[in-house]
């Protein structure tokens, strides 16, 4: 019975296929910063769908590089007036069973709400599901990326900086 239960529960570990956005209103820098946490596990399988068998995220610096602009291109911030934010890529590292991609860029004076598009993974396991939580303005907003959603907003009335 133990082996069947630890067996089912690998067997569900690597079907849950998942990742954690946090994207937060730093007043000491007056960026918004960006923090993509996937679970190493996905990257590892998700590297050899997009780029090919032999890539490598643990040990290659070109496959960590290749995959944060994977996903920093299918990932954006928009303005109300449906405008791009330009989010610059700061870094990328693993770190115990994750990978992490981080971005940032100047907050706009203005900033009522945000349009976002987060798509990392969704084009090749439709079942990926991508949390974002905005921070640092106002309450915290969570937004959840699956099934059909591409573009989710989040307001700011009353807690635009």
């Amino acid at each position: 019975m133990v082996l069947l239960i630890a067996f089912c529960s690998s067997v569900s570990a690597h079907q849950i296929k998942s990742a954690i956005t946090t994207v937060l209103f730093n007043p000491h820098t007056a960026n918004i910063e960006v923090m993509h946490r996937f679970n190493l596990h996905d990257s590892e399988h998700a590297v050899k769908v997009l780029f090919d068998k032999n890539a490598d995220i643990l040990d290659d610096k070109d496959t960590q590089k290749a995959f944060a602009e994977y996903v920093t291109h299918r990932f954006a911030l928009l303005d109300a007036d449906g405008q791009e934010l330009p989010l610059s890529i700061v870094g990328f590292e693993t770190e115990g069973k994750f990978f992490w991609v981080y971005q940032e860029t100047a907050q706009p004076p203005q900033l009522e709400g945000l349009e976002i598009r987060h798509d990392a993974l969704r084009d090749i396991w439709p079942s990926q599901i991508n949390t974002l939580n905005v921070e640092g303005n106002g309450p915290v907003q969570t937004l959840t990326f699956q099934d059909s959603a591409t573009l989710l907003e989040v307001s700011f009335e009353g807690h635009s900086h």
